[in-house]
């Protein structure tokens, strides 16, 4: 039986900042547990590799939504990264922050130390990015924030449009007001793929008091006398226990590190029972407040410009891609999953952006799937605040057996407006002059959805997951201010599980903020 002063579950993006900061004096001695496997797959540094990773059971959990019923009874793909670095190795590399009035609402919940001017200095701590220190940014950190290199004419068009429309071109979404347009910043040095093991794990692997170990299935925390001791794992067929001098800190993910506290004893107490779990404390909130951003791919065919559905159409095409990232890592293999974003709000009622759009020079039917074999852009929308709560849970005692995930998407009244006013708000903007040269024609979801329940049925058909899962161990319900779990001792949650509401944005950053954040409440507490 190993003994160190504290035990990390989970190697992905908040896991690689706690090895890195609680390491860094050497009297800790300090385990990372990862399920996942190494990343030394080429298509995790390639950037545009994304779409050999997800729904690749080398890098992803192939996890599964159930039916949802806002979506009209369709069960999505729910990948999560199953290697080092975790979504980060898998993601689309956009680095959003969120907006300042997210964070001041955790604070203003009752979580003291969460607002805006609280979280910000822990942002700019751990950034390099490319413009240099100011207000907003840091430089010298351990995550590389850069440019694009890339650039559309279809997507400058769109720009355009939404500013015939009436929404300002800014240069920055990372200042706490998001609205406006811009080009989005990624987590890329050089034109690869920065991901959290790159920048927080790689550089300290060799300090003799981390220890990272993969393919290490953490079964439970070990308890003793209401007090976490340790953690249970498998680790191929041998079963091992690593005992904890100090803390227990889960960072599987907003999917994974319920599953664990519920297999540990900590959730809803009568549901555990059902899959022989004895209850260590009831917490019924365990898995609960799911929260994710639905995406709406609303695509376009256009003509006279160029797209990736041609430039990427054959295989001479392909080459020509393939030799510019060779010689310049630049290109569509340099790409992240969207390039142009926008922040909207979908009605005068709204007091920050509700929207965001990831605009891309491309068309496909589905995520994973070819592209459209006619020229497209998509302007994919979602709702960033969401009324709409779903769970996640376990299924059974075996940690091998996946969970049970259902969003419940659309499920509000609320959100289902806010979803047809996207597709209205998207139609306004392509209606623009700075688009009409290239006679854009709806695609997706196509003409004919006019009327509000037209455009509700609209939305359920083509909505799909953006890959954000937040919000299932609360600040507020499970965990407290400290992201201390309650009710139990020397246990945190540290990941994108504590959000009490989800960010504005993309969760990358945040869920790195959080890890950066709750890396120096632990080591404060241990003085």
């Amino acid at each position: 039986m190993d003994v160190f002063d504290y035990i990390i579950v989970g190697g992905g993006s908040a896991g690689c900042v706690l090895a890195n900061r609680l390491s860094a004096d050497p009297r800790h001695r300090v385990l990372l547990l990862e399920a996942g496997g190494k990343d030394d797959y080429i298509w995790i540094r390639v950037p545009v590799g994304y779409l050999y990773c997800i729904g690749n059971p080398r890098t992803d959990w192939l996890y599964q939504t159930e039916a949802e019923e806002g979506l009209g009874g369709r069960a999505l793909k729910y990948p999560r990264g199953r290697v080092l670095g975790g979504c980060s190795s898998i993601n689309g590399m956009i680095y959003m922050r969120g907006q300042a009035a997210d964070y001041d609402g955790w604070r203003q919940a009752g979580n003291t130390g969460w607002g805006w001017d609280d979280v910000l200095p822990w942002f700019r701590k751990a950034e390099d990015h490319y413009a240099g220190p100011s207000e907003f940014h840091g430089a010298g950190g351990e995550i590389r924030v850069e440019k694009q290199r890339l650039r559309w004419d279809i997507l400058e068009a769109f720009r355009r449009a939404a500013e015939e429309w009436g929404l300002p071109a800014i240069e920055d979404f990372n200042r706490g007001d998001n609205e406006g347009s811009a080009f989005f910043d990624v987590t890329q040095r050089k034109g690869w793929r920065w991901s959290a093991a790159d920048a927080f794990l790689k550089p300290v692997r060799s300090r003799a008091n981390l220890k990272v170990v993969t393919g290490a299935v953490v079964d439970r925390v070990v308890f003793e006398d209401g007090r976490a001791v340790g953690v249970a794992y498998r680790l191929g067929n041998e079963s091992r226990v690593a005992r904890a001098g100090g803390e227990v800190l889960l960072a599987a993910g907003a999917i994974g590190s319920p599953a664990v506290l519920e297999r540990s004893g900590i959730g809803d107490a009568a549901r555990l029972a059902e899959l022989g779990i004895a209850a260590v404390h009831d917490a019924p909130q365990v898995g609960r407040n799911l929260q994710d951003h639905l995406q709406l791919r609303c695509a376009y065919r256009v003509s006279g410009v160029s797209t990736l559905n041609q430039r990427a159409g054959n295989w001479f095409g392909k080459g020509l891609i393939g030799l510019e990232y060779v010689l310049r890592r630049s290109g569509p293999m340099a790409m992240a999953p969207s390039q142009l974003g926008m922040f909207v709000k979908s009605d005068a009622r709204q007091a920050t952006a509700n929207l965001e759009y990831h605009v891309q020079p491309l068309s496909l039917e589905a995520f994973g799937g070819g592209l459209d074999a006619f020229p497209a852009f998509t302007a994919s929308v979602c709702n960033l605040r969401p009324e709409s709560r779903g769970r996640t849970g376990i299924t059974s005692a075996d940690p091998a057996a996946p969970p049970a995930i259902r969003p419940n998407y659309l499920a509000t009244e609320a959100d289902r407006q806010v979803a047809a006013q996207s597709i209205r708000v998207t139609r306004e903007i392509v209606g623009q002059a700075a688009l009409a040269r290239y006679r854009p024609e709806e695609v997706r979801p196509g003409p004919g959805h006019d009327s509000e329940d037209e455009l509700q049925r609209a939305a359920g058909a083509i909505g799909t997951t953006i890959f954000h899962p937040a919000g299932t161990a609360a600040m507020g319900s499970v965990v407290d201010a400290e992201l201390r779990v309650m009710g139990v001792d020397r246990l945190r949650v540290i990941d994108a599980s504590v959000m009490p509401t989800i960010t504005s944005g993309n969760t990358n950053a945040p869920t790195m903020m959080i890890a950066e954040k709750g890396a120096e409440m632990v080591l404060r507490s241990g003085r």
